[in-house]
């Protein structure tokens, strides 16, 4: 009976110990199946956040979803979710922290780029060492350099047929420098060309006057016209001056002229040559106007500064001379360039004289003025009644030297002018046309016009006529 009852007691702990372990293997499957009956626990929201990040990531990823990046040949930003096509020009720009990009717009860019990307491919590649020999290598290397070699053989012998289509060789330059060094000459080495041609008894009459032309305009200047008095070109054309054609005598005192313009040793030089004896028989004889055009021309560049020049020409009766011209027919042109001439060489006497310049040389050159009484052979000749006879003639431009003329003489010429009734005369005349169109002057609104000018100096002259002005 006892031993029953033990059995049973074994049998019924097998069964609970069955039991237990039966309980035990269903929690553990609850637990795999069931977030609450699992010993950790996810939070629904973590799950959520990883969740979200992915779907992110797919839609960067996703081509249609991506914003179209529009490429010019401007720098542009790049927005967050644009799709930069390849081949562009991107940029990080330091100042605004944006990525930029825009066309290539150059070859140079583009090389550039490509450098850059073949730079990059040949970096991510991975070279294993151990699967070439230092044979192999060197063999590579080689082949290497003999391609760099070549490719810079071509590049050069392209930039050298370039160089030689755009320039020329340095020879052939020199060659037609040395050509145009031959032609290049000097303005002595052309006058030298010009005298001998002048010079020359083989040279026609119209190549000789050709030569004088062009004589003329390079004796204009003062070093010129000294070379050309070393040359011997100056005594040439003085004697030029005697001759028998025309148009040879015309053109050899205009170079004259232009030679002894303003140059103190030319003018020297010149009269000690008989050229103003020869100047003053062109004048004195019948000669074409052109003739003596050109002659009054030289004669007026020798006077002019020239107080020794003048002194012999008043001794020569050179006054006489240029009166005369005034008696003949068909020289009205050359009136008022005698006058404008005796008007400049009594002006520049009276200017030196007033001068209070001190110094040695125009101490010197008032005395050799002191000595050249111009304005007394005027009055003596008769000159201030042909002079003031001049205001008749109708040229604004001649009236006013004319009165500059006669305002200079004024004190020389005052007792005949006085008593010259045809002066008077014509004195008021003038003023009253030149009221009237000063004051047209006026109302067009100019108050200080030519035409007041010239009244003012006819009113100075009648006021200074009148008896007992001093």
């Amino acid at each position: 009976m006892s031993h029953c009852i033990g059995l049973l007691s074994i049998a019924s702990k097998l069964n609970l110990l069955v039991l237990l372990l039966s309980a035990v293997c269903f929690c553990s499957c609850l637990s795999d199946r069931i977030p609450e009956f699992a010993l950790t626990k996810t939070e629904e929201s973590d799950l959520k956040e990883e969740n979200g990040k992915e779907s992110v990531a797919e839609d960067d990823l996703d081509p249609e979803d991506l914003e179209v990046f529009y490429q010019t040949y401007q720098w542009q930003i790049v927005r967050p979710g644009q799709a930069v096509p390849a081949g562009l020009h991107v940029r990080l720009n330091l100042q605004t922290g944006e990525r930029e990009a825009r066309l290539l717009d150059n070859k140079n860019e583009k090389s550039d780029m490509k450098d850059q990307k073949k730079r990059k491919r040949l970096d991510e590649m991975h070279i294993n060492s151990n699967s070439f020999t230092s044979q192999e290598l060197k063999e590579a290397l080689a082949k290497m350099k003999e391609k760099e070699k070549t490719e810079s053989t071509m590049e050069q012998k392209a930039n050298l047929e370039d160089v030689r289509q755009r320039f020329r060789p340095i020879e052939e330059l020199k060659k037609e420098f040395e050509k145009l060094n031959m032609k290049i000459e000097t303005d002595f080495e052309v006058m030298v060309k010009l005298i001998n041609k002048f010079n020359s008894s083989t040279s026609t009459l119209d190549e000789k006057v050709a030569a004088l032309y062009d004589l003329e305009y390079y004796v204009h200047q003062v070093d010129n016209a000294k070379d050309f008095l070393s040359l011997g070109g100056l005594q040439l054309v003085i004697n030029g001056l005697n001759s028998t054609e025309p148009v040879l005598k015309e053109h050899a005192a205009f170079v004259l002229g232009a030679a002894l313009s303003s140059n103190p040793k030319v003018q020297v030089e010149a009269i000690e040559g008989g050229a103003l004896q020869k100047l003053m028989v062109i004048l004195a004889t019948e000669q074409p106007l052109s003739v003596k055009k050109k002659a009054l021309f030289a004669l007026s560049s020798m006077l002019r500064h020239f107080p020794y020049a003048q002194l012999q020409f008043l001794k020569l009766g050179g006054l006489q001379v240029l009166r005369n011209l005034f008696k003949e027919k068909g020289m009205e042109t050359l009136y008022i360039r005698v006058v404008t001439l005796l008007y400049d060489l009594i002006v520049e006497k009276m200017l030196l004289e007033d001068s209070e310049n001190k110094e040695d040389q125009l101490e010197e050159k008032v005395q050799q003025y002191k000595q050249v009484n111009l304005v007394p052979a005027v009055v003596e000749q008769g000159w201030c009644v042909i002079i003031s006879n001049l205001l008749a003639l109708p040229e604004h431009d001649t009236r006013e030297k004319v009165l500059k003329t006669v305002r200079v003489l004024m004190a020389a010429c005052r007792d005949g002018y006085q008593g010259d009734y045809a002066l008077s005369t014509t004195l008021s005349m003038l003023r009253t046309e030149y009221e009237e169109l000063a004051a047209e002057e006026q109302r067009e609104g100019d108050n200080d016009g030519y035409f007041k000018e010239l009244l003012s100096s006819i009113n100075t002259i009648i006021q200074e006529l009148r008896p007992g002005y001093l």
